[in-house]
């Protein structure tokens, strides 16, 4: 039986150590990156990839380039998170094509005054924000829109890096879809970002301007898998009523 999803966040840990005799099943794990999928993402630009790991030669040399911790040495298997932004044109198009699927055949003229904003803000309003040239571009558009937000409120993040920070966002709400379906269903998690990116990219054959958000090893929890009690600062510190 699942847990509901108060129980299943309350149970989620940092596993380091997962059980050595018990195996996850792969389909179950497919299920929860597909559940990952689901997280809200950015301009519903959903700029990521999920790599599952389960061959335990890539799962060795995975490892090394986790540092050898024992999250990863120990984990049955791996999902990577990877954020995609360089594939925004790609999404951008094909939200385009579903927006069009969903609006019916008809002309342009017959399209409502909402279906043309759609369109428009995936046609003209993300390359606005995602085209840029070594950075150049961004930072003309961020004095263009800082100008701009001196007479009314306007969107501020359009750098190289506030991009990049978007995406990254949208990738983590989706690891953490990711790991509370997982603890849903009694299987444990550990986020770990200490990793040779840059290895881990050449060891899954990921593109050049793909990014690697998380590594997630994935198991059962040993014993002594979680390696002390829950600390969390005071609620009343971190929670302002306005």
């Amino acid at each position: 039986m699942e847990k509901t999803v108060t129980e299943a966040i309350r149970y989620r840990r940092s596993v380091r150590v997962f059980k050595s005799d018990v195996e996850l099943q792969d389909e179950k794990v497919k299920h929860c990156i597909q559940n990952a999928c689901l997280a809200p993402t950015s301009s519903n630009l959903q700029l990521w990839e999920f790599y599952h790991v389960t061959d335990s030669t890539v799962l060795k040399k995975l490892t090394k380039a986790c540092l050898g911790q024992n999250a990863a040495k120990t984990a049955k298997q791996l999902v990577v998170v990877v954020v995609r932004k360089d594939l925004w044109r790609k999404r951008a198009k094909a939200n385009i094509s579903f927006l069009k699927s969903s609006f019916g055949e008809k002309p342009t003229s017959d399209h409502s005054k909402r279906e043309k904003l759609a369109l428009t803000y995936y046609g003209k309003l993300i390359p606005t924000v995602y085209t840029d040239f070594l950075g150049s571009l961004g930072w003309l558009k961020y004095v263009i829109f800082q100008i701009i937000g001196l007479f009314r409120p306007t969107y501020r993040q359009v750098r190289n890096s506030d991009m990049r920070i978007v995406a990254h966002k949208s990738a983590g709400l989706a690891a953490q879809n990711f790991m509370i379906s997982m603890a849903a269903i009694g299987y444990d998690t550990c986020p770990m970002e200490g990793s040779d990116t840059l290895r881990v990219k050449k060891i899954l054959g990921i593109p050049w301007g793909a990014e690697i958000n998380m590594v997630i090893g994935c198991g059962v929890r040993d014993e002594k898998g979680i390696y002390g009690s829950r600390f969390r600062v005071p609620f009343e510190q971190v929670y302002h009523k306005v």
